[in-house]
């Protein structure tokens, strides 16, 4: 069908609106980096979450206020965060624990919340400031024993939405339940690090380079694998990062 003269002359006054998709900002939030939560464990390989998700992004694990999740429900390659029988390693602790979140993007807190299943054993108000990086709470456990999960959850002030990181802890002490993933050395790529002296003592929060050693209660042990350890990974504890010399 021809346009008449006036008609082609109306379209060509008429402005091209161009329509441009805003491009999403990458991940960077916040994760519980002690003790060793679960996106922290798939970020240092010492379980195996898949490529992709917690494995390069575990301050990610966002999704709307009142989620239920350990993965906050909204990106699928984090479902892994949910699976309770995926071989999650445990920490010991007492009637109390100390939970240490690193944060990629300090966002204006409205609060922190502690649940161990429908209970919330902890809260923290943020009082919509940007926390320090990192923030550490100390959380009553009182009431529960053995082995629970803990959900950590960082309610965002200024969004509608929360980011949540799982804790599996052993309640009491003792030995945590066996569990049946082989745990996999961290990735090689960590950048090199200074190696400390021989013969110094373990501590938590400390880079590693590949053999180095170390003492750690009374035995002397060499890093298989370059890594920054973290509570719950102790030599003993941790074949994949240690070997007794």
């Amino acid at each position: 069908m021809k346009l008449t003269r006036k008609a082609a002359l109306v379209l060509a006054a008429v402005p091209a609106i161009v329509f441009i998709t805003p491009t999403g900002t990458a991940g960077a939030h916040g994760y519980v980096s002690s003790p060793a939560s679960r996106a922290a464990q798939c970020a240092a390989g010492v379980v195996d979450c898949g490529p992709t998700g917690p494995r390069y992004e575990p301050q990610s694990a966002e999704g709307p206020k009142g989620q239920t999740t350990c993965s906050g429900g909204t990106r699928q390659d984090f479902e892994v965060l949910n699976d309770d029988n995926k071989g999650w390693k445990v920490t010991n602790v007492g009637s109390t624990m100390t939970v240490t979140w690193t944060f990629t993007a300090r966002h204006a807190t409205r609060d922190y919340e502690y649940f161990i299943g429908g209970t919330r054993v902890g809260f923290v108000a943020g009082n919509n400031q940007q926390p320090n990086n990192p923030t550490s709470h100390t959380i009553n456990l009182g009431g529960f024993t053995g082995r629970q999960k803990l959900r950590a959850v960082w309610n965002i002030g200024d969004t509608v939405n929360a980011f949540y990181s799982c804790i599996d802890i052993n309640i009491g002490g003792g030995t945590p339940p066996p569990t049946t993933t082989t745990a996999t050395p961290p990735p090689t790529t960590t950048t090199t690090t200074t190696q400390p002296p021989v013969g110094g003592s373990w501590a938590p929060n400390t880079p590693y380079a590949t053999g180095a050693t170390v003492t750690y209660g009374g035995a002397s042990y060499r890093c298989r694998q370059a890594h920054t350890s973290l509570t719950g990974w102790e030599p003993p504890n941790a074949a994949a990062l240690w070997e007794r010399i």
